[in-house]
């Protein structure tokens, strides 16, 4: 039964390292756990208990750390600074059809609640897929 406990370990360190997200790791632990029990006893019910206990044990002692730990500074990306600027309508928005709006030299679909006119300025408020969605500058 240890070379079981062994290649479950491996198999889920390794999909630990190739997800890279903590996805596996207290299992992988779980594992070094039925695998060091398994020296001391041939019964697979206490090696099962022990994988369980150990994993669940490290999933609850570790979680909160790692939620901590975790990096939460959000990058914008490139998409992600036409957020808040003021944009002139090309292609005329009416609250049930796409119009188009040009920010920093490119085309973009761009949908409201309101109709809005070509020449018109209007605010992006987010990006859904590959469209702005835009209210009235002024208009909160």
């Amino acid at each position: 039964m240890s070379l079981i406990w062994v290649i479950a370990f491996l198999g889920l360190l390794l999909v630990e390292f190739i997800t890279v997200g903590l996805v596996s790791i207290w299992f992988a632990v779980g594992a070094l756990g039925a695998l060091i029990t398994s020296f001391i006893t041939e019964s697979v019910l206490i090696q099962t208990i022990v994988f369980v206990i150990v994993s669940v044990v490290t999933l609850f002692v570790t979680k909160p750390l790692m939620k901590k730990l975790k990096i939460t500074n959000y990058e914008p990306t490139n998409s992600d600074r036409v957020i808040g600027k003021v944009v002139e309508v090309t292609k005329e928005i009416k609250s049930n059809e796409y119009g188009e709006v040009v920010v920093f030299g490119t085309v973009w679909l761009a949908a409201s609640d309101k109709n809005h006119k070509v020449g018109s300025k209007v605010v992006v408020q987010k990006i859904e897929g590959n469209k702005l969605i835009v209210k009235e500058e002024g208009e909160e």
